[in-house]
């Protein structure tokens, strides 16, 4: 039987809106969080959440214009796709060169330090909630192939690993402040989230290029 062209569509754009509504806190929290602290990681954390911020906005803009259009053409349909896309690989590699570039540029003056508590709680929260949107999106991605769906999924899945990283990060800062090793920590904690936003956004332009495979009639 053949599918409207609304089918599963609307279930996913509620499910980028909520990922969006979820987010807005993100950027606020983390910058109030990084006010407490002296962390470079968190620092990076805040910027990293605001680009992904952007690129949530502009996948769920294109999702809710495909819903209402069903009568564009595939190779209309493609474009608007590659434009979240390409959105979505914009804010990991924006993400991953701030980070890079904080960490470059505090590895003499920066001390760790600071209250991290605020922030700490904010990544396992986000670690949790962003750990449920990878799971939403790979099923959804494998329900039904769609460029734009699978680009959320490894954005969410970069997301988990970033905050896997800022929480082992924060901790160590929050537990052992004196201790030598805990500058190396942090601000090699940094540099690692930084080269795996490098390698996602390079994955998800690289899978974009693909032909996207036809939706199931």
């Amino acid at each position: 039987m053949t599918q409207r062209p609304d089918d599963g569509l609307a279930g996913r754009e509620r499910t980028l809106l909520v990922a969006l509504l979820l987010s807005l806190w993100a950027p606020l929290a983390t910058g109030l969080a990084v006010l407490l602290s002296r962390s470079t990681t968190q620092v990076a954390d805040f910027v990293r959440r605001s680009a992904e911020l952007v690129a949530l906005a502009i996948s769920w803009a294109v999702y809710r214009h495909l819903r209402r259009r069903g009568d564009l053409d595939a190779a209309r349909r493609a474009a608007l796709e590659r434009i979240a896309t390409r959105g979505v690989a914009a804010a990991l590699a924006v993400s991953g060169a701030v980070m890079l570039l904080l960490a470059a540029g505090r590895l003499r003056s920066f001390e760790p330090g600071g209250d991290v508590r605020l922030g700490l709680a904010i990544a396992v929260l986000g670690l949790a909630t962003n750990g449920w949107f990878w799971r939403r999106f790979a099923t959804l991605a494998r329900e039904r192939p769609d460029a734009l769906i699978d680009a959320q999924r490894r954005l969410y899945r970069a997301k988990v690993a970033v905050d896997a990283c800022v929480i082992a990060a924060l901790a160590t800062v929050l537990w052992a402040p004196g201790h030598p090793a805990t500058r190396w920590v942090d601000l090699g904690g940094s540099v690692a989230v930084a080269l795996y936003l490098g390698w996602s956004a390079w994955r998800t332009v690289a899978v974009g290029r693909r032909p996207t495979r036809a939706e199931p009639a």
